[in-house]
């Protein structure tokens, strides 16, 4: 590829399993004066029943092989039409596009080693097959991008911080970028850093608790708790609150990761019965979730960000940042740090996310790392990803 600009699309779909996001991104230069401007994001549900699907495998349910293979291509199907509905919606041509750069869906994510067969192991599985998307879009197609830095030691997560890196790093501003997706994460930019200064990791649980217990209490009805009404109706319940805030989780020292495996069906059930323990109304259990991700994000700022970087701007985008309880709590809790909306950088809190796995996808294509190791703590940098090129023309 030359040095003009190229459109390249980003597809992401998140451990709440809600859809696929697609932003549509230009994308000029090279490190460290790497240009991205996007131009559109579009985001596609997933059928109801194939989600019910992707949940259930999500949570380590019985499966075998052949329906795991079917899913994976089924999902690339899935990730191919969006690409060109999204296409449609931008009104570009498919030809035009360069690149694709699909993060896929997320079944299994184990960061840190675990014994397996005798040996510590650590694995992680998204699927979504891009060399489908490549066949259908006939656009070369980037995707798997967390096994490179998994294979150096790393926890192959997280990697958008790559992405805020470039985007958000400031000369002036100590920035945290804070992703509230399925899972929070946070990417901390000190005041003109340097990569190997950026501190990043899941700091908890995000929108994954909350959809879950509003999906249950709701009967399917809901998928989520549209400006936190329902969150607004319940009653603080302290002594609850405090249960939550001694997960062991939130101790783990950077670099970490987690997901489904530790925040799905078992801590739900857990939830279910702290709740009845302190006699919860569904609609205290949905606030004390609600809360409980906010300050599990001050949690993690307090021990391991704030005694030793100085913050202004703390920028939320993700799911999570349409609930003004979250936005509200973060506020509340950390006085002198500006809490703003992605958005209002340029950036739409829904659009984040892809746009950062076109970055990637780009920077694969051009052979040139981007992982950071002092966030995802691998042994060195790695060029990320696997290419399915486009069916010859």
């Amino acid at each position: 590829m030359n040095g003009k600009s190229k459109l390249v699309l980003g597809m992401m779909s998140g451990t709440s399993a809600d859809g696929i996001d697609v932003a549509l991104v230009r994308i000029s230069g090279a490190p460290p004066n790497l240009n991205a401007r996007l131009l559109g994001h579009a985001s596609v549900k997933y059928p109801p029943a194939l989600r019910k699907e992707i949940l259930r495998v999500a949570e380590q349910r019985p499966l075998i092989a052949g329906a795991l293979s079917q899913l994976n291509f089924r999902l690339g199907e899935l990730f191919a039409g969006a690409a060109i509905a999204a296409c449609r919606q931008f009104r570009v041509a498919l030809s035009k596009i360069a690149l694709v750069g699909s993060h896929g869906q997320t079944i299994f994510h184990q960061g840190r080693p675990m014994p397996y067969f005798g040996s510590p192991t650590a694995s992680t599985l998204q699927i979504g097959e891009p060399s489908v998307i490549a066949a259908r879009t006939g656009i070369t197609t980037v995707g798997d991008f967390r096994p490179a830095d998994m294979a150096l030691r790393g926890q192959g997560a997280p990697l958008v911080p790559y992405a805020d890196y470039l985007l958000y790093r400031h000369a002036k501003l100590g920035r945290i970028s804070l992703n509230l997706g399925g899972i929070a994460n946070i990417t901390v930019l000190p005041r003109a850093a340097k990569p190997q200064q950026v501190l990043a990791f899941d700091t908890g649980p995000a929108n994954m608790l909350i959809d879950a217990l509003v999906a249950h209490f709701t009967q399917g009805r809901r998928r989520f708790d549209k400006n936190a009404r329902l969150a607004m109706q319940g009653r603080s319940l302290p002594a609850l609150l405090d249960d939550l805030l001694g997960d062991p989780y939130l101790k783990l020292v950077p670099p970490k990761s987690t997901g489904r495996e530790y925040y799905g069906r078992a801590y739900l059930k857990m939830l279910f019965s702290l709740g009845r323990h302190y006699r919860a109304s569904p609609n205290d259990l949905i606030r004390a979730a609600t809360i409980f991700t906010a300050l599990s994000v001050v949690d993690a700022l307090n021990r391991f960000v704030l005694p030793t970087t100085k913050i202004q701007q703390l920028i939320v985008s993700g799911g999570g940042a349409h609930n003004p309880l979250i936005l509200a709590q973060l506020a509340a809790a950390l006085p002198g740090i500006e809490v703003l909306p992605s958005g209002r950088l340029g950036i739409p809190e829904d659009a984040k996310e892809a746009l950062a796995f076109a970055l990637l996808a780009y920077e694969t294509l051009h052979q040139r790392p981007a992982n950071l190791p002092s966030a995802t703590g691998a042994r060195g940098l790695a060029i990320l990803g696997k290419i399915s090129y486009a069916p010859p023309r």
